[in-house]
């Protein structure tokens, strides 16, 4: 909403300053600086009011060091992360960008089912909270509205270079300052996405079965809508699930949203996706505001969140971090990266598919199941082995900052 005002006043009023809100890097900074404003000063009254409330954590019996303190903490903290992102968003960001109102829907709706099971669990007094089987359907619906934005929406296009301009859609002229030499682009629909590791750094959904001899607009909707749920489904239940030590998915998740906000700045930059020869998605650079709204969210949140915290943020947080970096990484079409990127949430979500399966598996063929780890997801198997808390977040940190650099590093590693 500033955008536009200060927008109205520089153009009309010429009031010295007010061009500021042009550049996409101030408008982040601010968001930054507001996200830390609203999660640190307003985050001390909610937690104020979630003691009055008695919205306090029930903390089963794990067998973990330190567990019993941690009973009745404030819950439901996630309420903080999310008015630290969409406040600072709504102040800063072009709300008329698709990509931007597609983030804000993933806030809501993801806060919304993080929400209900937190609401379940302390109000109704139902330790198991809201069936998984709902969340799932909550996670795939928002797969499937993705899905289907990103695929027919208009305003979602990739620029793209043509040697035989068709002029059906508007072509842009660049010409090489260097050589002189013009080249015809164009802004159009596509299946590509991002590749790591590969020389021309781009694959299409279209042509994944094409071995098989199967093509068709619907055969390329249906495997780009599979892999979209999937992911989402996958980023959101692993930051859910690494929310079990505190400060662990605010920590990461931080790191993550920094990258992220990288990768949204090159590929919304037509002179920097030229230099990385990366494709470049029109208007995309609009979600680096989004993204410094959720690093200002999630390392303000920290303030509250790191060990001992003094507050959990619960189902409403955690699954709504992870909607949002699988949604993130899907409209910038570095999806493909999100195995490196989010590491520590993949290692978290296969720790505890091993040990189930293993376990069943044992159980099955010798009578009495079988462990790998000392405890599942694999922070616990850490502090099962006696580590602190506060080791532990380090540690698990200091490698998403690595899976961080590696991520960015693919951009030229081919």
């Amino acid at each position: 909403m500033l955008y536009y005002l200060f927008t109205w006043l520089n153009e009309h009023m010429h009031i010295p300053g007010a061009g500021l809100f042009q550049y996409i890097s101030f408008r982040t900074a601010m968001a930054v600086i507001v996200s830390l404003i609203i999660t640190t000063v307003f985050g001390s009254r909610l937690i104020r009011l979630l003691h009055r409330k008695q919205v306090g954590e029930t903390v089963r019996d794990l067998g973990l060091e330190g567990e019993k303190q941690k009973q009745g903490t404030p819950t439901m903290g996630g309420l903080i992360i999310i008015a630290g992102i969409l406040i600072p968003t709504l102040l800063f960001a072009k709300l008329d960008n698709i990509y931007v109102i597609v983030l804000i829907i993933t806030t809501l709706w993801m806060g919304a089912i993080g929400f209900l099971d937190d609401y379940i669990k302390v109000f109704r007094k139902n330790k198991e909270g809201l069936a998984g089987r709902f969340k799932v359907i909550g996670q795939i619906g928002l797969g499937v509205f993705i899905a289907v934005t990103m695929y027919f929406h208009p305003s979602i296009v990739v620029r793209e270079q043509v040697t035989n301009p068709s002029y059906s859609v508007p072509v842009s002229v660049v010409i090489n300052p260097s050589t002189g030499e013009k080249t015809y682009v164009e802004d159009v629909k596509s299946s590509k996405t991002n590749i790591p590791f590969y020389k021309n750094n781009e694959f299409d959904y279209a042509k994944s079965l094409s071995f098989l001899g199967i093509s068709g607009t619907w055969i390329t909707f249906g495997m780009t809508l599979l892999v979209i749920v999937f992911i989402v489904t996958a980023v959101s239940n692993g930051a859910n699930i690494t929310d079990g030590i505190d400060g662990l998915a605010t920590g990461t998740s931080a790191i993550m949203g920094i990258t992220l906000a990288i990768l949204a700045y090159v590929s919304g930059n037509v002179i920097f996706s030229d230099y990385l020869n990366i494709m470049y998605i029109p208007n995309s650079g609009e979600l680096v505001i989004f993204a410094g709204a959720f690093i200002g969210a999630c390392t303000g949140f920290l303030w509250y969140n790191a060990y001992p915290a003094q507050v959990f943020m619960g189902d409403t947080g955690s699954l709504t971090i992870g909607g949002i970096i699988a949604a993130f990484a899907i409209l910038i079409r570095k999806e493909l990266l999100i195995p490196i990127l989010c590491g520590v949430f993949l290692i978290e979500n296969l720790s505890v598919i091993m040990q189930v399966s293993y376990f069943k598996y044992t159980k099955k063929k010798f009578g009495e199941g079988r462990r790998i780890f000392l405890m599942s997801p694999l922070h616990h198997h850490y502090q099962k082995k006696g580590y602190h808390e506060s080791k532990i977040v380090t540690r698990f940190v200091i490698v998403s900052i690595m899976l961080a650099i590696l991520t960015i590093v693919t951009l030229k590693i081919r």
